[in-house]
């Protein structure tokens, strides 16, 4: 039985004072549905432009630091993580999975010279407004119907991706409602065994205490965010070996928080 963790949650905080949350708010709900128009109709005017992918990035990632501000959250990594990350090539990022505010954490806190995408599944690829958008900015198209399909198109995607560039796996599949770590999916470690890739590591604190599961406004607060030194899977081992391995790492860090 797992013990309960007293100390999980307490970088729930609210970092703006109450009547400024209001106006950001306020701000959020009368502007932000136009924002979100531009963001998503920018690549149907400019994705055939040359260096499309670098420029609409870097304007997504803008995109989710406003939206962390105007919701009065601060995602915090440390210097030596971002200098880590900035650096980070040939690699696959692993990451937990705590609520609907974890990619929006990580694009703001990860430096610019770090790219990287997500896998998703086919069918918010097929919602028209969305499609364009999606394949511009390079996110992978994953058709969850067949395992053996998605995994091939994701080592393909991979192979295919610059040394610089690094898709995000959440490895448990979806948010975890228990106090630790949920039960790891093999997809990454199969897939880093495919390509040669190794495997980066990242621990995402607090953003389930700032939006729990069922809820839709989330609090104000601070979400931290841990990287890890990279992962290498080991040819005598099993995947699931490296499977636990690669759980027991993360659990680690994330527990002893």
């Amino acid at each position: 039985m797992e013990k309960p963790d007293n100390r999980r949650g307490s970088n729930a905080v609210a970092i703006d004072p109450a009547p400024i949350r209001l106006v950001k708010r306020a701000i959020l709900v009368f502007f932000g549905p136009f924002y979100f128009l531009f963001i998503a109709f920018v690549p149907l005017l400019c994705v055939h432009r040359r260096g499309f992918r670098g420029w609409y990035w870097r304007l997504v990632k803008r995109a989710c630091s406003r939206l962390l501000w105007l919701l009065g959250i601060r995602a915090e990594m440390s210097d030596q993580d971002r200098q880590t990350l900035g650096t980070d090539t040939g690699s696959i990022i692993v990451i937990n999975h705590r609520s609907h505010l974890d990619g929006f954490a990580l694009m703001d806190v990860v430096p610019d010279n770090k790219w990287f995408t997500f896998a998703a599944k086919k069918e918010l690829c097929d919602a028209p407004l969305l499609r364009t958008g999606f394949k511009g900015a390079g996110l992978v198209e994953i058709d969850r119907k067949s395992g053996k399909l998605a995994m091939e198109t994701l080592s393909r995607a991979v192979r295919d991706m610059p040394d610089r560039q690094s898709v995000v796996l959440f490895p448990e599949g979806t948010r975890t409602a228990t106090q630790s770590l949920g039960a790891f999916k093999a997809g990454a470690v199969m897939v880093a065994r495919e390509t040669g890739r190794t495997i980066r590591p990242i621990v995402i604190h607090d953003s389930d205490a700032l939006l729990p599961r069922g809820k839709v406004f989330p609090k104000s607060g601070t979400i931290r965010i841990d990287v890890l030194p990279p992962f290498h899977c080991d040819p005598a081992a099993t995947v699931d070996q490296d499977v636990e391995r690669l759980r027991a790492a993360m659990m680690a860090v994330f527990d002893g928080s």
